[in-house]
Parts: structure tokens; sequence; C-alpha cells
């Protein structure tokens, strides 16, 4: 009767196949996007990085235009110093801003290099006004 009872366990199964080894790759896909994710990341922080330098980088131009722009031409001499300093910059502009420049430089002159001098006449306050107008 013993054996009566083992027999259906001792019959061999043809339907099921043994195990067998299955290579896992997802391991490798993980440390594959997280690097990837991890360059992406890196990418965009320099592209910002590069975007807020160049927002913030210092552009003699525009400070020298400020400077002009807020310039206080009833201080004649300093105004005249002022002027031929800070309209330099933009001098090689165009054709029109180097006769200009050269125009009120000429005028200029008579400004500066004295210890006291009287206020602008009409003629340089007109071409003062020209050259800011064209920067």
């Amino acid at each position: 009767m013993k054996e009566a009872l083992k027999q259906p366990y001792d019959i061999p199964l043809h339907d099921i196949k043994p195990i067998i080894e299955v290579q896992e790759y997802s391991f490798y896909y993980f440390l594959g996007s997280l690097g990837l994710g991890i360059l992406l990341i890196s990418a965009i922080m320099y592209l910002l990085y590069r975007w807020y330098k160049k927002l913030k980088s210092f552009n003699l131009r525009v400070e020298y235009k400020k400077q002009l722009d807020a310039l206080d031409i009833s201080d004649t001499k300093n105004a005249a110093y002022a002027l031929s300093h800070y309209g330099e910059i933009f001098e090689d502009d165009t054709h029109q801003h180097k006769e200009v420049y050269t125009e009120l430089s000429v005028l200029l002159q008579e400004y500066k290099y004295k210890k006291s001098v009287a206020n602008f006449e009409d003629e340089t306050i007109v071409l003062i006004d020209k050259y800011r107008s064209m920067l």
C-alpha cells in the first residue's frame, strides 16, 4: 500500500522544463538612465550659468551711455571732460558719430585746461544734445 502512494509522485513530468538562468539588464538600464539624467541636468545648469553670467556682465558702452545721459552740463568744465572721455567710445560707430564727435571735441577744447570757464554756448549745447540723441 505504501508503494501505491509513492507511485504518483515518481511519475516523470514531461511538460515542465528545468529552471534556466535569465540575463537581467535592468540594473544597467537604471545606471545608464541615471547617468544620462545627470548629464542632462548638468548641461542645463551650465547653460543657465552662462546665460546668467552674460546677463550680469559689465558692458562699458552701456555704462558710458548712462553717464552721458546723466551728465550735468551746468558744470561746464567737468562736463567738457566727461563728454570727451565718455563720448570717445562711441566715436567709431558710424561716420556721423565720428563727424559730430570731432566737431564737439573742437568746441570743448576752449572749456578744458583753464582754471575758470564760462557756461556752454548755445551752439555747443545744441551739438551736445544732438550727440546724446545719436547714441
